[in-house]
């Protein structure tokens, strides 16, 4: 079974995340609205295949790192979400919280042994 297919996602916690937002759109062009910016590109193995990278500022307090304390969260593109935290599970990894599924795909959470919280991402791309 394959398990990382991909870098899903950037996601870190600051203190203004709008002056932060204005600085890297600014300085760097990244533009990230509301919800954050998104990177597109193409599948390697098949270019036909629309993919993402999304890149979100949270506020420092946010929870959505919770139980983590780092001020940054990956997001990791996965191909079979449920088998891939079966298999985690059964190798003594950290699972967090349920699945969670929403239009553009489903999401797990594991963390890894210095208590990074890993957001994994069965993305629906297209």
């Amino acid at each position: 079974m394959k398990r990382v297919t991909g870098l899903g996602g950037i996601f870190f916690k600051c203190q203004d995340p709008e002056k932060m937002k204005e600085w890297y759109r600014e300085h760097l062009g990244i533009d990230s609205g509301k919800e954050g910016a998104v990177f597109k590109w193409r599948d390697f193995d098949a270019p036909e295949k629309q993919c993402i990278t999304a890149w979100s500022i949270f506020p420092a307090a946010t929870k959505y790192f919770d139980p983590s304390q780092k001020p940054f969260m990956l997001n990791y593109k996965v191909e079979n979400l449920r088998a891939l935290l079966d298999e985690l599970r059964n190798e003594g990894v950290t699972v967090v919280g349920e699945i969670e599924e929403y239009e553009y795909g489903k999401f797990g959470w594991i963390l890894d042994p210095e208590g990074n919280k890993i957001e994994l991402w069965e993305a629906i791309d297209g």
